[in-house]
C-alpha cells in the first residue's frame, strides 16, 4: 500500500512506516500531521488516480525531527570581470514517519487504539554535581602559600 502526497510544492511517494523529509512544517516533535492532498493511492489490488486529488483518502504521520539540511555553497562567477560571490545556504526540513494511509475516519479510529507517543525519559545523571572550587583552585591566597612552601 502506498500513496503520492503533495506538500510544500513537491510530491512524495510514501508507505506505512516510512520516514521522509518535507519542507518545514509547524509543529513539535511527536505531534501528528495529516496530508489531505493525496494525488494517487494504491492498496495493492486497486490504483486510484485523483483529478487532481483522491477524495476520502489521507496520509497520517507524526513529526520525528525538525532540523536543517547539509550546507550547500552558492558560488557566482563572471570571468575576466573580478566578480566572485560565495554564499552558503541550509534549508529547514521536517522528518515525518507515516503511521497510516486510508480514509480519515479509519485513521482516527486506529489512532484511538494506539497509545500516545511517550517522550523518552532522560536517565538520571550518575555524575556528582559540581561543587564550588576552593580558594587554591581559584588561584587565591592559598596558591601563594603553596608557592612559598615549595621555595
Amino acid at each position: 500500500m502506498y500513496a503520492v502526497v503533495n506538500t510544500g510544492g513537491k510530491q512524495y511517494r510514501v508507505q506505512k512506516g516510512q520516514v521522509f523529509r518535507v519542507e518545514k512544517l509547524p509543529g513539535e516533535i511527536g505531534s501528528n500531521v495529516t496530508f489531505d492532498q493525496v494525488l494517487l493511492y494504491s492498496d495493492g489490488n486497486e490504483l486510484k488516480v485523483g483529478q487532481p486529488v483522491v477524495e476520502g483518502v489521507a496520509v497520517r504521520g507524526h513529526i520525528v525531527e525538525q532540523d536543517r539540511e547539509k550546507k550547500i555553497i552558492v558560488f557566482k562567477y563572471k570571468r575576466r570581470k573580478r566578480y566572485r560571490r560565495k554564499q552558503g545556504h541550509r534549508q529547514y526540513y521536517t522528518a515525518i514517519k507515516v503511521d497510516g494511509i486510508g480514509s480519515p475516519e479509519e485513521l482516527d479510529q486506529g489512532e484511538s487504539d494506539q497509545q500516545p507517543l511517550a517522550q523518552k525519559e532522560a536517565a538520571p545523571d550518575q555524575t556528582p554535581e559540581p561543587t564550588a572550587p576552593s580558594e587554591t583552585e581559584q588561584g587565591g591566597e592559598g596558591d601563594l602559600a603553596q608557592k612559598e612552601e615549595m621555595e
